[in-house]
């Protein structure tokens, strides 16, 4: 396995063939493009001379490079077009309802107005359009502002602590993949149908739908309680951090009866544990029971966890098959966990233009055909003129011209319709 030369159009991957135009910016609808990618299609992304939006953003190489945008961006094909001008838009028509069987798909979240899904239609009536949007109502979003919303920084950290935010953009992550969905569902009817389908997504809409899914508006509606923050334990089950006797933590999570018989074993607390039960009435058997005496097992067992070391511990919980894992930095993971690390096939060490080799990952998913290996992302508009005579049977546009980017990453501000909140 290797990494495919720069240039060259995916190979292989159960995806083959498919081809993608993106327009797009941040973290969901290059991660929908990345995930296509991945799998074998065909991904150009389109941004304007020098780079869009995001492509300085953090973290940043000290040459100013940003990893960010190399990983989101990995494997996929680079066009730069300067919208700004007639000749440039039409381009960006004409590539994105080009002929093929697996191509006239489109996805977005920068959809200015002169390019609806109406006007490409007319051009390709099976064209296959996904938008994603901050709000489905019109407003202006973001992961941050989303995820303040629908109350899941009320549940995290110490009880009074007030809201603390997650660092994961779980929702853009969460709407990169639905993006990707949509695609192929809408790809898989309009085989069936030879329809074209315009497809809407709203990031609030995708919080929105995870929450109802995972009964919080339930438990308001029908139970009429507001859930409160438990710390680390695990919600209606038991789980819990420990601190080690070597100043390392890790977290366990017991589920099934199975485990907590094990996790009793490997303690030696199964006496202790019967004392709770008499005392409090439960049958720590049950999850529900174990979830209401949470505090009184972590008290008998955060003294077994602070006389060993995470290594001692964790080779014990490990030969009784629980659940545990360690807490670990970043830097830890890279260094020291062998599933971030060339023993995982996951991974290969990719040379990325303009920042150097690192590990990066393949996509999760393996397939029977085989997967794409991990693949550089592209350097700022290397594809253009490629992409344009492969695809369009012409050399070059007005405004397609490859720009250097400046230090911060940006030549210009990319603003189409000249309001950013228009691509949110």
């Amino acid at each position: 396995m290797g990494s495919q030369a720069r240039g060259e159009t995916p190979q292989g991957g159960i995806l083959a063939g498919m081809r993608v135009v993106e327009l797009s910016a941040f973290v969901a609808v290059p991660l929908a493009g990345l995930t296509l990618s991945s799998l074998g299609a065909d991904v150009i992304r389109v941004d304007p001379p020098g780079g869009g939006l995001d492509y300085g953003r953090w973290p940043v190489t000290s040459e100013g490079r940003s990893l960010y945008w190399a990983g989101l961006n990995a494997g996929k094909r680079s066009v730069n077009l300067d919208m700004r001008s007639e000749p440039a838009r039409s381009t960006l028509v004409d590539l994105i309802t080009a002929p093929g069987s697996d191509a006239g798909i489109f996805i977005t979240n920068l959809s200015p107005p002169w390019l609806s899904y109406e006007r490409l239609a007319e051009r390709r009536p099976d064209m296959i359009m996904v938008t994603l949007q901050g709000s489905s109502d019109g407003s202006v979003a973001v992961d941050y502002t989303v995820n303040a919303a629908v109350g899941y920084p009320e549940i995290t950290g110490p009880p009074g602590a007030g809201p603390v935010n997650h660092v994961l953009p779980a929702w853009d992550v969460i709407a990169g993949h639905m993006v990707a969905s949509g695609v192929l569902a809408a790809e898989r009817h309009r085989l069936r149908t030879g329809e074209g389908q315009v497809v809407h997504l709203s990031l609030t809409d995708v919080a929105l739908a995870t929450v109802s899914t995972l009964g919080h508006i339930g438990e308001v509606m029908v139970n009429d309680h507001d859930r409160g923050s438990h710390q680390n334990y695990v919600f209606g089950a038991y789980g819990r951090d420990f601190a080690t006797s070597d100043g390392r933590r890790l977290m366990v999570v017991v589920i099934t009866d199975r485990q907590w018989d094990d996790l009793v074993e490997a303690t030696g607390s199964r006496e202790q544990m019967r004392r709770v039960e008499r005392r409090m009435g439960l049958d720590l058997r049950k999850e529900g029971d174990r979830f209401g005496a949470r505090d009184e097992i972590s008290t008998i067992l955060e003294p077994w966890f602070a006389a060993r070391t995470l290594a001692e511990a964790g080779e014990t919980l490990g030969r009784h098959r629980l659940c545990w894992g360690p807490y670990q930095s970043f830097r830890q993971l890279v260094t020291d966990d062998p599933r971030c690390s060339l023993e995982n096939p996951l991974f290969e060490n990719v040379e990325h233009p303009g920042i150097g080799k690192y590990l990066s990952a393949s996509h999760p998913l393996r397939f029977g055909a085989g997967r794409v290996g991990p693949r550089p992302a592209p350097a700022m508009g290397q594809h253009t003129e490629e992409v344009l005579l492969e695809v369009l049977g012409k050399a070059g546009v007005s405004g397609s011209r490859t720009v250097a980017p400046q230090p911060d990453g940006l030549s210009a501000p990319f603003s189409p319709a000249g309001d950013i909140r228009t691509f949110l």
